[in-house]
C-alpha cells in the first residue's frame, strides 16, 4: 500500500491517510478482507506518530471501511448499513461543494461532467 503524506498541506495528516485509504478502496487497489499494516508499522513507514494512524483507522472503522481485530489488526471491510443514510451523508458533503461551485460560477453542466469523469476514472484505474 502506497501512502504519500504532504506534510506541508493544511489538511490534517490523519485525514490525508483516511482519504488515501478510501481512494484505494474505490480504485480497487484495496479489497474487502485485505489487511492493512499495523498502526506501529504504518506510522513508521510514513514517518508519523502512532496516534495519527490510530485516529485515521478509528475514523475509517466508524465510517464503515475497516474492522479492527485485536488478533488480525485492521481489515478492509466496507459496510453499507443503510443506503439512505449514506446518501444523506454524501448529500451533506456535496451541498458545500455545490455552493462553492455556484459562488465560483461553475455551471451545473460542468459539475455533472466532472462527476461523470470521476466515476469513469475510478472504473479504469
Amino acid at each position: 500500500m502506497l501512502i504519500e503524506i504532504d506534510f506541508n498541506s493544511p489538511e490534517a495528516i490523519y485525514i490525508q491517510l483516511r482519504n488515501q485509504i478510501v481512494m484505494a478502496i474505490a480504485q480497487d487497489r484495496l479489497h474487502d478482507g485485505d489487511s492493512l499494516p499495523s498502526v506501529r508499522t504504518l506510522a513508521g513507514m510514513i514517518g508519523v506518530n502512532m496516534h495519527t494512524v490510530n485516529k485515521a483507522y478509528a475514523m475509517l472503522r466508524e465510517e464503515g471501511y475497516l474492522k479492527l481485530d485485536r488478533r488480525k489488526g485492521a481489515i478492509v471491510s466496507v459496510e453499507v448499513n443503510s443506503k439512505e443514510r449514506e446518501l444523506t451523508k454524501i448529500n451533506d458533503y456535496m451541498q458545500m461543494i455545490v455552493a462553492q461551485a455556484i459562488c465560483k460560477e461553475i455551471t451545473r453542466e460542468e459539475m455533472n461532467r466532472m462527476v461523470d469523469e470521476m466515476y469513469d476514472a475510478f472504473r479504469i484505474i
